[in-house]
């Protein structure tokens, strides 16, 4: 009788177990569901960025399981910052940065190239930040090269080249502004519009500032990143007038 009695409280506690495993992920309003392909042991830190700090938010132990989930809680869309500890010298591919949104969202990848072959799903707006940042690497790559041509110059003493070369760089540095001012009034309705903003282009002239928050959406003006560059425009156009 006492067995029955034990196995029937053990039961009871598991439903109980159970059901308030499932009323807390109600609670949370994105679930990031991953694979590490090759990872037997190591730590997975999920962060985000408050005020100006990283702050952990979720932390997956592994122990020769590469599946993982996360069940979190953001206002609205925003970057989190995925960092793999594998117990060895950190380098840049332990890091990774989602624009993660509301909902499902997935991450593919394994461990030996963990940065370079993740695979997300489940986000425009880190669908629409991978596709700017492809074609913001071209004018950072061609910066690159005139950086190169620029030295060379020097060491020849070689002003002709030098004028030239300081000419190309301002054009270059002009087409690199437009390209992100032109990108964040094409995706006014996302969120990556203010991010861009205040990420790429903060110094660039009030009056684009401006026109890129005018066209916000009203659902992008309340997010994270909308309120951040409303703030930021009115503190930039306080100082300006001092």
């Amino acid at each position: 009788m006492k067995f029955i009695t034990k196995i029937a409280l053990l039961f009871t506690l598991l439903l109980l177990f159970a059901a308030c495993e499932k009323e807390n992920k109600k609670d949370y309003n994105l679930h990031i569901s991953g694979n590490i392909k090759g990872i037997k042991q190591g730590k997975l830190f999920i962060q985000q960025l408050k005020d100006t700090s990283l702050v952990v938010i979720d932390s997956i132990i592994f122990n020769g399981k590469s599946s993982f989930d996360s069940y979190l809680t953001i206002d609205s869309p925003e970057m989190l910052y995925f960092f793999l500890d594998r117990g060895q010298t950190n380098s840049l591919d332990n890091n990774l940065v989602v624009f993660a949104e509301p909902g499902e969202l997935s991450l593919e990848t394994n461990l030996e190239t963990f940065y370079a072959d993740a695979v997300v799903k489940g986000s425009k707006n880190n669908d629409l930040y991978l596709n700017f940042k492809k074609i913001n690497a071209r004018f950072s790559n061609q910066q690159l090269g005139l950086i190169e041509k620029e030295i060379n110059a020097q060491k020849n003493s070689n002003l002709l080249q030098l004028d030239s070369i300081q000419k190309a760089k301002e054009q270059l540095l002009k087409r690199k502004y437009l390209y992100a001012i032109n990108f964040a009034l094409t995706q006014k309705e996302y969120e990556v519009s203010p991010y861009i903003a205040l990420s790429e282009i903060y110094d660039a002239q009030i009056k684009y500032l401006d026109t890129i928050h005018h066209s916000m959406s009203p659902k992008v003006a309340q997010s994270k990143y909308g309120k951040l560059l409303t703030e930021f425009i009115e503190k930039r156009k306080k100082e300006e007038q001092q």
